[in-house]
């Protein structure tokens, strides 16, 4: 990639990832709304949870990791049709494996569900709505692994845009299915919740066709192709294994998170839900977008053994996080009850939901600087094949964040949970940034570019804290919405503005 395309290819997929965030956000407003923090909440987001961790470890995380530097490096070596043939054995591995887990996942659903949220068997309604609705949804699973692995393909071809969309389709139709929910016969949990499963298995079919129709228009879908298994397929497969083993353990992270937040009382999964929502907001449109577009650049750096211009990538690319996420983390922990109330308190979701899941807000907040740091540097192992040290990183993750939940929880309830999940990030931060320094690949950012976002954080902090104490009644008189808008509005401008002025914002952001 040459100079500079990394603020371009961060600009399109961070736009994109915005956007479907917001649109994300009215998705959960609706939610809230309608299915608020009951049975019927709990068993729809267990049931959205199965596609969900089958997506991450097949095509959109560990096997999209392992495919591009190999794809890359196949059409540089041997040509676009060599290449080709990779992505078509590929994917039809993956289609034949993905099937088999979902005809034994079908059969065995009441089982996993026990497995996945052993406390709803002591309450039936939500235990069988759980089970319906993830037979409902689980087939999901393969058409979205199959959209990320085709969007996989259109990044390695520098076609980030398209595939940066494919999660807008995803909240427009569970919008839709969210406002059919006033519709839906009956009071049981299951009939509620329907629409939801209905709509997610829409989403599938229409992602297919637009992923696919832009594959078809440039020329690069694979086609169906026997495995024959050669030795740069073969390499490929040994460093997904390597990479899904990672993926399985941080799996494991979160089916603990939510086998121990169905065991708190009923609203627990939904409260953790939507604060993980609102945190994932900067994560997925900086974090996600960053280390999406650096995966390529440092995949060509790394292989040309340009390692100067990978720790300068490495570098770039944190400055930018550090742009957007310190100040975005500041205002999470200060405003996260007008935030949660906001946006979520209305209709079903009550008050007292918004006071729970605004202190889980806080506690995930905390570490989202570690996380964003941890999918920044990632890239950077898998490019210089490193998966292993990925691996080993995610299983001390993973144990300290057992250990930590297991104590907290006792003593914070769900907001133990958050904590533990923000605390277990940042011993993978360290361990991963430690072992880039050793190797002599991490681009230190300037420390004088750091500070100066640390002094507008200050000032927006000091904008923040002043509308909500220095003018008692303010926030209340305007209304929930009113007052977070507010908010949002002044402490953003007075950040913009004093990042500005003292040359805070990074060169490359300014050039478009």
């Amino acid at each position: 990639m040459k100079r500079g395309s990394l603020a371009r290819a961060f600009r399109q997929i961070s736009g994109m990832t915005g956007i479907s965030r917001l649109l994300g956000f009215g998705r959960d407003v609706v939610f809230a709304a309608f299915l608020g923090a009951g049975p019927a909440a709990d068993a729809f987001l267990v049931a959205l949870k199965l596609p969900n961790m089958f997506r991450r470890l097949t095509a959109e995380g560990a096997l999209a990791n392992a495919f591009v530097p190999a794809f890359s490096a196949m059409r540089r070596d041997q040509g676009d049709a060599a290449a080709t043939r990779l992505a078509a054995e590929t994917q039809t591995t993956l289609m034949m494996v993905l099937l088999v887990i979902v005809g034994l996942a079908e059969f065995f659903m009441p089982a996993i569900i026990t497995v996945l949220a052993p406390g709803f068997t002591n309450t039936p309604e939500r235990f069988d709505a759980a089970v319906t609705l993830a037979r409902v949804t689980f087939p999901y699973m393969p058409m979205i692994s199959l959209v990320a692995f085709w969007a996989a393909i259109a990044n390695a071809n520098g076609r980030f845009l398209a595939a940066a969309a494919m999660p807008i389709i995803f909240n427009l139709f569970l919008i839709a299915g969210a406002l059919v929910i006033p519709l839906a016969t009956g009071w049981l949990a299951v009939e509620q919740a329907m629409p939801l499963a209905v709509a997610l298995l829409a989403t599938g079919f229409v992602q297919l066709f637009v992923m696919g129709a832009v594959l078809v228009r440039s020329r690069s879908m694979p086609g169906i192709c026997w495995p024959q298994f050669g030795a740069p397929i073969r390499a490929m497969w040994r460093q997904f294994m390597v990479a899904s083993a990672g993926a399985i353990i941080l799996q494991i992270n979160l089916i603990v998170d939510l086998v121990l937040a169905s065991l708190l009382p009923m609203g627990a999964i939904a409260w953790l839900y939507y604060a993980d929502r609102v945190a994932q907001l900067p994560l997925g449109v900086i974090g996600v977008a960053l280390a999406t577009a650096l995966l390529p650049r440092l995949s060509a750096q790394f292989r040309e053994t340009d390692y100067a211009a990978a720790r300068s990538a490495l570098a770039e690319a944190v400055v930018f996080a550090a742009f957007l996420i310190i100040p975005a983390t500041v205002a999470l922990i200060l405003i996260a009850p007008q935030i949660v109330t906001g946006l979520f308190a209305h209709g079903a979701f009550t008050m007292a939901d918004a006071d729970h899941s605004a202190a889980a807000l806080m506690a995930y907040a905390m570490g989202l600087p570690a996380h964003i740091m941890v999918k920044l540097v990632q890239p950077a192992f898998y490019a210089n094949s490193r998966a292993g040290f990925v691996l080993a990183v995610s299983i001390v993750t993973v144990t300290v964040n057992i250990g930590l939940s297991l104590t907290l929880m006792p003593i914070f309830g769900h907001v133990g949970l958050a904590l533990a999940t923000s605390v277990s990030g940042y011993v993978a931060a360290a361990i991963l940034v430690s072992g880039l320094i050793r190797s002599n690949h991490f681009g230190m950012p300037s420390s004088a570019a750091l500070g100066r976002i640390v002094i507008a954080t200050l000032a927006m902090a000091a904008a923040l804290f002043g509308l909500i104490y220095g003018v008692p009644g303010l926030i209340s008189a305007l209304g929930s919405v009113g007052g977070l808008v507010l908010l949002v509005a002044s402490g953003g401008t007075v950040f913009l503005l004093v990042a500005w002025r003292i040359g805070a914002i990074p060169a490359q952001l300014l050039r478009r």
